[in-house]
């Protein structure tokens, strides 16, 4: 009955400042609170107690938190590609296609094929995100198993616990599934590396997917802020000199990211990185560690850039900021 009752949105909706002054957020902060106690106050039981019930709609909220962090970067990422690119006429400069061998790929797609290719990955992420909770829970009772024995391996990567996981296998075979029926034709390889030497138990998995926010976001912020510092002068005459306008910049830092964060790049050999599930994100990364050769790297280093790691630095005139 709690979870049923109107007051549930309010008491867990997530507070945004954007846009709003002190006092609105203030208010909203007060009505959430109210709606708290509320809540507690009317449901609570010998059974489920008014802490308990707190500590539900804080869970919630958190969630609703973690899915603006984690998942909106994958839903503009989506939006990006099906805004500046065409799925079937390439643009003059902008094409998508990569090619075995060249700038470190390790497949070849036309551009039509690469296009797919992004949309399907992007969508994966978007939904192993949306369950991500879930998926964490899976991943405790994956590891904590007593009947799920483990064993010490030389993984490449140190010394790790090599060991199954089944129900967040299982969960992840429901999630692509569901994903390829979505998207239509799958282009690449679906198999799910889980419990071997590129991904040896559940734990790496959590980890690894917890990166996709950490890639995109800095990428959809950047290009988010660059409407705002293209407004200065100084770095309009920079932009329009170097890359021929704002619109030019965005679709040259998205043409690259297409490409080459999904060529199949990033591991020693085919198997380990190339078109397989988690070696999307192997190839994502690897894009990443080479972002500071980019000739568009100043661009990033102008809205306050200072890593994959970090976070953002506020904008402060034309300086660009130091990296840590």
């Amino acid at each position: 009955n709690v979870l049923r009752d109107p007051n549930v949105i309010v008491a867990t909706h997530e507070i945004f400042a954007d846009g709003k002054s002190r006092a609105e957020v203030q208010r909203e902060i007060r009505e959430k609170e109210r709606a708290q106690e509320f809540l507690a106050r009317k449901y609570s039981s010998s059974v489920l107690s008014n802490e308990d019930i707190k500590l539900c709609l804080y869970s919630i909220s958190d969630n609703h938190a973690f899915l603006r962090m984690a998942r909106d970067p994958c839903d503009r990422m989506i939006q990006y590609l099906t805004t500046f690119f065409d799925s079937d006429r390439p643009e003059d400069g902008y094409s998508l296609a990569i090619q075995a061998g060249y700038s470190g790929a390790r497949l070849t797609h036309h551009h039509q094929r690469q296009f797919f290719y992004v949309l399907q990955s992007l969508t994966l992420w978007r939904e192993v995100t949306h369950e991500f909770f879930k998926l964490w829970c899976l991943a405790e009772q994956d590891l904590l198993d007593e009947r799920n024995v483990y064993r010490l391996r030389d993984t490449g990567q140190g010394l790790n616990r090599l060991q199954s996981a089944p129900r967040v296998g299982n969960a992840m075979r429901s999630i692509l599934a569901n994903v390829q029926q979505r998207v239509g034709s799958w282009v690449g390889s679906s198999v799910i590396h889980l419990g071997d030497h590129n991904v040896p138990n559940a734990l790496m998995f959590i980890d690894k997917y917890i990166q996709v926010p950490r890639i995109l976001g800095p990428i959809v912020n950047t290009l988010h802020q660059l409407d705002t510092v293209y407004q200065k002068p100084g770095i309009r005459s920079y932009i329009d000199g170097q890359f021929k306008g704002l619109t030019q910049l965005k679709k040259e830092i998205l043409a690259d990211f297409f490409r080459h964060a999904f060529d199949g790049s990033g591991a020693d050999n085919f198997f380990d990185a190339g078109s397989c599930i988690d070696g999307r994100l192997t190839s994502a990364w690897n894009w990443c560690q080479r972002i500071e050769k980019k000739q568009f790297f100043p661009a990033f280093l102008l809205t306050g850039f200072i890593g994959f790691d970090g976070g953002f630095q506020a904008v402060n005139g034309y300086n660009i900021h130091k990296r840590l």
